[in-house]
């Protein structure tokens, strides 16, 4: 299958080489963007504010949906953070080696879901670590950089403020839907687990028509978004910051007109990791995530500190501009829409996807995992972001000049405020973007390999073809231009909220009933 995966691959490259030179690419795109353009125009409609301010309606279900389950869950946010460092450190892994302390007529993730105890033989495939790893691999990435970047260019320092506020609120939205992802997963005799909002749609809802449909929807809109936002983005933007830093001062990148070739050598690494399956991805995730994460924080944390008298003013101004127009403008457009849709979202909370990577984790408590996962926006943006946000503030890279960056431009943006600091840093940057791509792309490949088994069947054959396909994208969106593909693939990440929303919504009781029954193992234990 690897022969056959390589020979396609290589037969893609004359393809692309003859797209480069005629520009078909560029009439593709075009003609692409007029059949899916009214798409894109309904989930990116924005609904005027004032006559500056116009905010996507898609924000209101996101925003709404992480309010409601925040006050719903008791600030679960909040009051469990410190229980889900505990079981990511493994504290309380002996709760899951003893089924007497498992609620009667419950012994499965599922519970009494009649589906899912019929086939279930294990309790997952990956620890809690490795499926928080894979789960960040797919939304720590360029949105914590280029999205960063456009969102303080748009609404100043004071974006910042917004962006915690939603990375805090989208906590509780990722708790619910990982949960929901844990209890109602398919495991197949072999181990292999199959999880996410299509299933707990298809299974929770007592509807099951209604169900199986908004289960349909997702599957096609996390398909679409795998190829589009997942991939081809992912590596179109690490192939520009690349070619960039290979370019001689009034010179050109020995790699220029090469895309396709960097594309070969991205998708032969990433084939190569996801034929394996999640075992595999986590295994590679779990080891590049916290270093990524690790060397972006320390070179951000030295910027920070090396201007440490202008902390106390950053702050200030973060905080002062918070609640000003063009803060809010760039908190709530900056950050949640041309940050997060820039990179599939920063967090994905509400989104749906994460809950496919958390679902494969060796529980047999569906509100354990939940826990861990609401960690992933605390990270990824409270975190991450955040860190971004600061180092751009202290170098003043936040003129209005900046406000139309675009995603290239934004990532050129941050790479010079770091080498204010530090002059070798943007060959860095380029490395843990081309990381933060990679690991992205793997993640993704999961994602959209799930709904693609889910409409299409669970055979090898449906597998290998997902992925062969999946890896041609990868050569596709180094070498082609991408405007409207990107444009459609985000409407389509966009557009897995809506059911997947719908079904947190009415399965929020099932998670607090998953919830109390933890917590009571957790005081049992105790």
């Amino acid at each position: 299958m690897k022969k056959k995966l390589l020979s396609l691959l290589l037969l893609a490259i004359p393809m692309l080489t003859f797209a480069q030179e005629k520009g078909l690419d560029q009439q593709i795109d075009e003609a692409f963007g007029n059949a899916t353009g009214w798409f894109v125009d309904f989930i990116f409609y924005q609904i005027p504010f004032t006559d500056t301010i116009s905010i996507y309606w898609v924000l209101f279900p996101l925003i709404l949906g992480a309010t409601y389950f925040t006050f719903y869950f008791n600030f679960i946010n909040f009051k469990g953070f410190f229980t889900s460092i505990n079981i990511v450190r493994g504290k309380y892994d002996e709760i899951d080696k003893h089924d007497s302390m498992i609620a009667a007529g419950d012994s499965t993730p599922g519970g009494d879901i009649k589906e899912t105890i019929a086939i279930e033989g294990h309790d997952g495939e990956v620890s809690h670590f490795q499926a928080l790893t894979a789960a960040l691999s797919a939304t720590v990435g360029l949105g914590n950089i280029a999205g960063v970047a456009i969102a303080v260019s748009i609404g100043g320092a004071g974006a910042t403020f917004w962006m915690i506020i939603a990375g805090f609120l989208g906590m509780a939205s990722k708790f619910v839907e990982c949960t929901l992802g844990v209890k109602y997963r398919d495991i197949e005799s072999d181990g292999t687990v199959y999880g996410g909002p299509m299933y707990y749609l298809t299974k929770g809802l007592k509807n099951k028509t209604l169900g199986k449909i908004l289960a349909a929807f997702f599957a096609i809109f996390v398909i679409g978004g795998s190829f589009g936002g997942g991939n081809m983005f992912q590596v179109n933007q690490a192939f520009q910051l690349v070619e960039n830093i290979t370019t001689p001062v009034g010179g050109v990148s020995v790699l220029h007109g090469k895309g396709w070739l960097f594309g070969l050598v991205m998708s032969v690494l990433v084939g190569i990791v996801i034929i394996g399956g999640i075992k595999k991805i986590a295994k590679v995730t779990d080891k590049i995530v916290p270093f990524m994460v690790a060397i972006y924080v320390a070179a951000s944390l030295f910027v920070i500190f090396s201007n440490y008298d202008m902390i106390g003013s950053a702050f200030g101004q973060i905080f002062e501009g918070a609640f000003s127009p063009e803060g809010v403008a760039g908190g709530a457009v900056g950050v949640l829409v041309q940050g997060f849709r820039r990179a599939a979202f920063s967090n994905e909370a509400g989104i749906g996807s994460a809950s496919i990577a958390h679902s494969a984790v060796k529980t047999k408590y569906a509100a354990s995992e939940g826990m861990v996962a609401l960690l992933e926006p605390f990270i990824d943006t409270v975190v991450v972001c955040t860190m971004t946000a600061l180092v751009l503030i202290i170098t003043g890279n936040v003129a209005a000049e900046n406000a139309s960056l675009n995603d290239a431009q934004a990532i050129l943006l941050t790479s010079g405020a770091f080498e204010s600091a530090i002059s070798w840093f943007p060959y860095v940057l380029t490395i843990a973007v081309v990381l933060f791509a990679f690991s992205s792309m793997i993640s993704w490949s999961y994602y959209g390999f799930q709904g693609w088994v889910y409409l299409f069947g669970r055979s090898k054959k449906m597998e290998y073809t997902y992925k062969v396909i999946f890896c041609i994208f990868v050569i596709i969106g180094a070498a082609a231009s991408l405007g409207s593909v990107i444009g459609f693939s985000d409407a389509m990440v966009f557009a897995m909220m809506v059911p997947n929303m719908i079904g947190l919504i009415i399965l929020a009781p099932k998670v607090k009933e998953e919830l109390s029954r933890y917590m009571n193992a957790i005081k049992t234990k105790s």
